[in-house]
């Protein structure tokens, strides 16, 4: 039975997803979690004054404060403070004036909203309405005294969150970073495969999940560049990445060439997608090209994979790469001079191969060297 690729993809989905959760990383984060909520309700009852009589808001303090990334942990549970005192400011001046009254309750929780929408307090600007809700409902006639308890002790378990975080800090996600950018690497070159496949096989081809891959290839680069950006936030202040500042440069240089080469990609594939289902602007294809045009995709795609290209085997790759993108330019000029007629999707894509080839060479290695 054919599984449709929409369920295929919602499969995959449901399976990365599921193996993300696992992951070591996020395990360490939910060890963490437990650890600080427990500490902060341990502690919260023995806070002086009345504070000891709102011991649930340690708890909730230090579940906001614990994030993947020690300065996102720090960031937030700063937003977070912040925003719960701009709340209680809102809800004092209420108390203060007309008191809570069925028409200033809903008025100050607007103004908490619309106080929200300023972007000065990041992820705590959900806290800003719902403070100073609490207070005038919750606090009610002892509104002073519970502001004083949900910050103090919200405050408590910030701390203790950020303790535990900077005790038991996060490893970088350095690591897995560059190992989905080496999985895009592969996908890259997998699909390059596929359509040195299609363009040999009888048109139309029997597979046809190329052209649907092609178009994701620009959603998994942005999900890369969050991916990366995140490896570079958990190194900020994190003692396990001391001395290893510069390890996500090339990381950052890798990801730059692959984004290219994506687009080449891309543009490879709309043009051989276009020609085979003769869709609109579609560009006919020389019946003498597609097996040099098979063979230079195959052998660039090679080339994409290669995790060192330094090595002999790399060289040797590029090498035959470059003769098989020398011979089909050589057979696109043939026909170009034989039909009278040079606009191709021959053209196009000989162009592309070869630039993602200069791409996926070492920075030290001049172009056309394997030539």
């Amino acid at each position: 039975m054919k599984v449709s690729p929409r369920l295929e993809a919602r499969r995959s989905g449901v399976a990365r997803a599921l193996h993300e959760a696992v992951l070591p990383a996020r395990l360490l984060l939910v060890a963490k979690t437990m650890l600080a909520v427990g500490l902060a309700w341990a502690i919260a009852p023995h806070m002086p004054g009345v504070t000891d009589d709102y011991p649930y808001y340690a708890p909730l303090g230090a579940l906001v404060s614990m994030y993947p990334t020690l300065m996102g942990s720090a960031k937030s549970s700063l937003q977070t403070l912040l925003g719960l005192a701009a709340g209680i400011g809102l809800a004092t001046l209420i108390v203060l004036t007309v008191g809570p009254t069925w028409w200033s309750i809903p008025l100050v929780v607007g103004l908490g909203v619309l106080v929200s929408g300023t972007g000065w307090f990041g992820v705590g600007r959900e806290y800003v309405p719902m403070a100073a809700l609490f207070v005038l409902i919750i606090g009610g006639q002892n509104a002073d005294d519970y502001s004083l308890g949900y910050l103090t002790q919200m405050a408590v378990g910030v701390v203790v969150g950020l303790v535990v975080n900077l005790l038991i800090a996060p490893a970088p996600l350095t690591a897995v970073a560059a190992a989905r950018i080496e999985a895009f690497r592969a996908r890259l070159s997998a699909h390059l495969h596929d359509i040195g496949d299609a363009v040999s096989e009888s048109w139309p081809p029997e597979h046809e999940q190329w052209v649907d891959d092609a178009a994701s290839l620009a959603e998994t680069t942005m999900s890369l560049r969050t991916a990366l950006t995140d490896a570079d936030e958990s190194r900020r202040g994190n003692p396990r990445a001391r001395g290893r500042r510069a390890e996500t440069g090339h990381i950052h240089d890798e990801l730059a060439s692959l984004d290219r080469i994506a687009h080449l990609i891309r543009d490879i594939s709309d043009a051989t997608a276009d020609t085979i289902w003769d869709r609109p602007g579609a560009l006919a294809l020389d019946p003498a090209l597609p097996e040099p045009l098979s063979a230079a995709c195959h052998a660039v795609a090679e080339v994409i994979a290669d995790d060192d290209p330094s090595s002999p085997a790399g060289h040797r790759r590029r090498g035959e790469a470059a003769r098989a993108i020398r011979l089909l330019v050589e057979r696109v000029d043939d026909r170009t001079i034989d039909a009278r007629r040079s606009l191709g999707p021959g053209v196009l894509i000989a162009m592309h191969l070869r630039r993602i080839l200069i791409l996926s060479s070492p920075p030290s290695t001049p172009a056309g060297e394997d030539e």
